[in-house]
Order: structure tokens, then C-alpha cells, then sequence
């Protein structure tokens, strides 16, 4: 895709400002790196339980610190009709893409900082 056909926006636009260390906006990810990342957590455990509560502050929190040490996450939701909209919920607070939803389970990206500040990419290019 040329950057004439990119997109303008991000996917979060309108969202409150993300609590996550790389809160500039990064352009969406394509259906080829979600597709790469939900390979890659096949093999996760979900380090994140939403409870009956649903997203209280404590599961932001706790996602976020877990997006902050490992990049690609798994977080596991109690009650499924509730899921996709929790799902989201916690991508647009922690500044993560939401790669997939399998079952009860979202599947969360966010690139961390490397030490100069730049954003480091497990993914294939954004082009």
C-alpha cells in the first residue's frame, strides 16, 4: 500500500489518551500481522482475568503493566456476551490492538519502547 492509500487515522481515534509508554499513534496493524501475532500467542496462557466486574481500573492497570513487559498478551473474560465490548474497552485504555478474539480470549499487542524511545517492532514492517 503507498502512503497515498494509507489510512489518516488511527483505529482508536476519539478514544482517550492510551496509558501506555507508546502512546503515539501507530497506524493500524494489517490483517497480515494481526494474523503473524495471533500465531505467536497460540502458545500463551492468558496472564489477565476479567471477572464479573468487567474492566475496572485494577484490570487496566494490570494489562497495561503486562502489555509493558511482554508485548503480546492473552487476557480471558468471564462473561461472553460481554467479550468483544470489554475487548475493546481494554485495547483503547492500554493503547493496545486487539489482534483477535478467540473464544473468551482477547488477544493484545502493544510494542514496547526500546531504551532510545523509539517504538521496536516484533512484526513484519507497517508498510
Amino acid at each position: 500500500m503507498s502512503d497515498s492509500e494509507a489510512p489518516k487515522h488511527h483505529a482508536n481515534q476519539g478514544a482517550p489518551e492510551p496509558h501506555g509508554p507508546t502512546s503515539a499513534a501507530l497506524p493500524p496493524l494489517t490483517g497480515k500481522q494481526r494474523k503473524l501475532l495471533r500465531g505467536r500467542a497460540h502458545h500463551l496462557a492468558p496472564v489477565v482475568l476479567v471477572g464479573q466486574q468487567g474492566t475496572t481500573e485494577s484490570v487496566i492497570r494490570a494489562v497495561d503493566e503486562a502489555l509493558a513487559a511482554h508485548e503480546l498478551i492473552k487476557v480471558r473474560m468471564r462473561r461472553p456476551e460481554e467479550k468483544r465490548r470489554w475487548a475493546e474497552t481494554i485495547a483503547r485504555a492500554t493503547g493496545a490492538e486487539l489482534c483477535g478474539l478467540i473464544g473468551h480470549t482477547a488477544i493484545l499487542y502493544r510494542p514496547r519502547p526500546d531504551q532510545t524511545g523509539a517504538s521496536r517492532s516484533s512484526t513484519p514492517d507497517r508498510a
